[in-house]
């Protein structure tokens, strides 16, 4: 069955059509919530939250671009509103980090690191830093973008990529230092 296909049977409501567009796109979808939840079981929750959302909105999908774009981004919306904006100033204002160490951060310095450690360091971000890394970094959005979708100012966007790169780069300068 054509993508076409099954999106118009969604529309229909048909189930074994809904069916095959979750088990289509459930496990990259996942991967999408696993970057904004803290833990697999609110990715999953996520997953199942937005997968609800696809199929009540699905008449709204225009047949232009990406159907898989369109999902990712009902995934990433659902995240967000799962953390709110309140959790995210609380969690911002509650945690201060240096400004940058004009040292930079060598390519070499994060080579050793896997992809599952890698993510796994974003992860432990503070959400709001997290939140942001992954809109911008991962998802290619770009601060004003981001700005509107949490109701911040996109200089605030652009600090908290800052912090959380900076964060970052001290985890895995760390890690090099433990592994050396």
């Amino acid at each position: 069955m054509t993508e076409d296909e099954l999106i118009r049977g969604c529309i229909k409501e048909e189930a074994s059509c809904q069916k095959e567009v979750f088990h289509r796109y459930a496990g990259r979808m996942l991967g999408v919530c696993n970057r904004y939840a803290r833990n697999s079981a609110d990715a999953e929750d996520i997953l199942q939250d937005a997968f609800i959302k696809v199929f009540e909105k699905i008449h709204q999908f225009k047949f232009e671009g990406s159907f898989e774009g369109w999902i990712r981004r009902i995934m990433v919306n659902t995240a967000l509103k799962k953390y709110s904006l309140r959790r995210y100033e609380k969690e911002v204002s509650g945690y201060e980090i240096r400004d940058r160490d004009e040292s930079g951060i060598e390519p070499s310095a994060y080579a050793h690191l896997t992809q599952k450690e890698l993510l796994d360091l974003i992860n432990n971000l503070p959400e709001g830093y997290r939140l942001i890394f992954n809109l911008y970094v991962i998802e290619g959005y770009q601060h004003d973008e981001i700005a509107e979708m949490l109701g911040i100012q996109p200089g605030t966007s652009r600090s908290q990529l800052v912090k959380a790169r900076n964060m970052l780069q001290k985890q895995i300068l760390q890690l090099r230092k433990v592994a050396v």
